[in-house]
């Protein structure tokens, strides 16, 4: 009869370079090593063989809350900028008791992926930031998860990540674009992720390979604006999608602020550059509905550019 008790699945802790995260962890996951099998015919007969070819790591995936998270915020801004920087760190899982029980060290990480929330006028829920990266190295180790141990150490969580996360929500955010003013009424915007490619280089007697940043993918912007203030959007709709206005000068900037909750300062900026337009029409509407008539649009971006400002860091 087992008489242990089993590993709490929802305590752990992130460190980059040496800081521990005050931002609020949701989620953890990969960072695991995997194998390529391989099943080649062995001779004239009809068995065959499996062994394993190439082995890489999985990507790590986290989920946390935005504020208090100014470490990943610069990873990632670097990445968005194309000012790449690799990062060392450790991802440390405990037990009920909060005692290490498992150690995940990773080294020479890059960003391969940023989602950032849906941002809603209406919301009152938490909004988190989810992001992707993947390293050249990692090495795990199992601790012992008990005090008694010279090994038996907790994990640290710093005072108050869940009062840090309420000064950030969903409905905190202001839109721009150059001369359509009436954007700063968007009410809705949906979660978009920038992804950033990696090659991957297999060389001599390394069991892993080594990995390089190529290509960066920037998505969409889609959202919604009240029908009372999308006329200029309409019109430029019309300008660009139907009369065909060639693109370089139809073209425009524009930005996406996350704020404050009190809405009195900026945590951080993603600067939008040549910006067309891909979309613009009424919502689905139905017959004797109360709700606000409004213009779903779409936007691509060639560029976007993260600005820091105020946001608030890793203590």
């Amino acid at each position: 009869m087992t008489t242990g008790r089993s590993y709490a699945a929802g305590h752990f802790s992130l460190a980059i370079d040496g800081h521990a995260t005050t931002s609020y962890l949701k989620s953890v996951d990969g960072g695991s090593a995997r194998g390529q099998v391989v099943d080649d015919p062995s001779g004239s007969n009809q068995d065959r063989v499996k062994h394993l070819a190439t082995v890489e790591i999985e990507p790590f995936s986290i989920e946390m809350g935005l504020t208090g998270g100014r470490e990943v915020l610069q990873w990632i801004q670097g990445s968005m900028n194309r000012k790449f920087t690799r990062r060392n760190g450790e991802i440390t899982h405990a037990n009920f008791d909060l005692f290490q029980t498992y150690s995940h060290e990773f080294s020479d990480a890059l960003i391969t992926e940023c989602t950032f929330p849906a941002l809603d006028a209406a919301s009152k829920e938490g909004g988190f930031l989810k992001f992707k990266f993947l390293p050249e190295f990692i090495k795990t180790k199992v601790l012992s998860g008990s005090e008694e141990s010279k090994s038996g150490r907790r994990i640290e969580g710093r005072v108050g990540p869940e009062v840090r996360q309420k000064r950030w929500s969903p409905s905190a955010f202001r839109f721009t674009l150059d001369s359509l003013d009436e954007m700063r009424n968007v009410n809705k915007i949906e979660s978009f992720t920038i992804k950033q490619n990696v090659k991957k280089l297999y060389t001599g007697a390394d069991r892993f390979p080594q990995i390089e940043p190529t290509k960066i993918e920037y998505p969409n912007i889609t959202g919604t604006v009240p029908l009372q203030h999308a006329r200029g959007l309409l019109e430029w709709h019309e300008e660009y999608i139907r009369q065909g206005k060639k693109d370089r000068p139809a073209q425009k900037t524009g930005m996406i602020e996350f704020l404050s909750t009190d809405r009195k300062s900026t945590l951080f900026t993603i600067q939008l550059q040549e910006v067309g337009i891909a979309f613009a029409g009424i919502e689905s509407a139905t017959a004797n509905a109360e709700s606000i008539k409004r213009v779903k649009f779409e936007l691509y971006v060639h560029r976007m550019e993260m600005d820091l400002g105020g946001s608030s860091g890793f203590e």
